[in-house]
């Protein structure tokens, strides 16, 4: 594996970033990984770039909406590993699959993986490892045979309107025991 393609940002000077300054950043890296990749495929569109991604991932690659799509409560409390690894993680997508018969290609196969290693430099790792507590709460506990879940409003609902969870370790049907109490942020 080559060293990184894209430069390495200061983790401090990203730290000092107010929130739009850290966007900002944001939109820059994704506009370098952009260029090498047109480097490598010249008609490549450039990919439009959206901030509105909840939950536990980071970045989507989506296709229907012609861009990227990241997460900003995650990008604010993981500046750096974000620019450094989901930025091109996304754009390794987003080349892929404008690719001849990339769209038939796995999401993280072979081509996307190459496309990791050779023109980024990276490790292409499939998952993050960020803390997503705050970027995707499930303040609803339930409980079952053998420990506490916590499910999003969207399920919780579902569980009213009729539908059952069951745990996959114990198989027992999920009980609702109330709201989890947020910690309050410092």
């Amino acid at each position: 594996m080559t060293s990184p393609a894209l430069p390495d940002p200061d983790p401090q000077w990203l730290a000092d970033l107010d929130t739009e300054a850290c966007r900002t950043a944001l939109l820059d890296r994704v506009e370098a990984a952009f260029a090498l990749c047109v480097d490598v495929h010249p008609g490549l569109p450039r990919p439009r770039v959206w901030l509105d991604l909840r939950g536990r991932s980071a970045g989507q690659a989506h296709f229907g909406r012609g861009g990227l799509r990241f997460n900003p409560v995650l990008l604010e409390e993981n500046r750096h590993a974000f620019l450094v690894e989901v930025v091109p993680h996304e754009m390794a997508h987003w080349l892929v699959h404008h690719l001849e018969d990339g769209h038939r290609a796995r999401p993280h196969g072979h081509e996307w993986r190459t496309v990791m290693r050779r023109l980024f430099g990276l490790a292409p790792r499939v998952t993050h490892r960020f803390d997503t507590a705050r970027s995707s709460p499930a303040p609803h506990r339930y409980r079952c045979g053998c420990r506490e879940h916590a499910l999003s409003a969207r399920r919780h609902a579902l569980v009213r309107s009729g539908r059952a969870y069951r745990c996959r370790h114990c198989a027992q049907t999920l009980v609702y025991c109330g709201l989890r109490k947020l910690e309050k942020q410092a």
